[in-house]
């Protein structure tokens, strides 16, 4: 039975007490937002989750309980909003896995005789299910990214105007996100401040404050990138800036 302490302490002050090993907290969120978890897995899956028998569920369980251990009020978001993040990545990471596992499928066309299912035919619709789950994962990032942006006063429309032209330009600008994020007092100044740190960000770049100044919108929305657990969106900064 929980206390009456407990039940009336921000969530925030319950995710700190678990990370410091208060078991009875930690369980009491895990069923508390069981409802929470059920609806993440399924916006996942598409279609309803039964927590007593859809091993997604598990899943989702399993890395709701990771995200009450990694999080921190430092990322600018709330917890439940970073919770999301972390379930549905887990639960689209565990449908990749079993998609990628092997199956005995016959190559001829003939039908199952149980399922009657023609295999080829299944095949080809578990690589549609397959895209359309990360398409959807996709917007999913998307949209989170543009919460994002909004702290910052930033839009994603605008974005598409500031991108700098040049290969180099655009290089610097995500190496020097990279020694921002890279930086614990950095990071953290833009993080509270939601702004660039030219003055002291001089110190540790090779680049002109004009320069820092004209890109300064897309260099903030690089960094939103690299503090985040992106998938898709971290792959248009592979060896970029680097």
């Amino acid at each position: 039975m929980m206390s009456k302490s407990l039940q009336v302490n921000p969530l925030d002050a319950m995710i700190a007490s678990a990370q410091q090993g208060d078991h009875t907290v930690q369980n009491h969120l895990l069923k508390t937002y069981q409802p929470f978890i059920a609806k993440c897995v399924s916006e996942v899956c598409k279609r309803y989750i039964d927590p007593k028998r859809d091993d997604e569920f598990s899943i989702g369980l399993s890395a709701f309980n990771e995200a009450i251990l990694a999080y921190s009020t430092e990322r600018g978001c709330s917890f439940l909003s970073f919770a999301s993040l972390v379930v549905k990545r887990k639960v689209i990471d565990y449908i990749r896995y079993m998609q990628k596992k092997p199956q005995a499928v016959s190559l001829d066309e003939s039908y199952d005789t149980e399922k009657m299912e023609n295999p080829i035919e299944t095949i080809a619709a578990g690589k549609k299910y397959k895209q359309e789950q990360e398409a959807w994962y996709r917007r999913d990032e998307i949209m989170d990214f543009k919460e994002k942006l909004d702290t910052y006063k930033l839009t994603l429309e605008e974005l598409t105007h500031l991108s700098p032209r040049h290969r180099d330009a655009r290089d610097s600008a995500v190496y020097t996100a990279r020694v921002i994020y890279e930086n614990a007092a950095l990071r953290e100044y833009v993080q509270r401040k939601k702004k660039l740190p030219i003055k002291h960000l001089m110190k540790h770049v090779d680049v002109s404050k004009k320069t820092l100044e004209r890109n300064r919108k897309f260099i903030l929305a690089m960094f939103i990138v690299l503090s985040e657990d992106y998938v898709y969106l971290k792959d248009y900064l592979k060896g970029v800036g680097q």
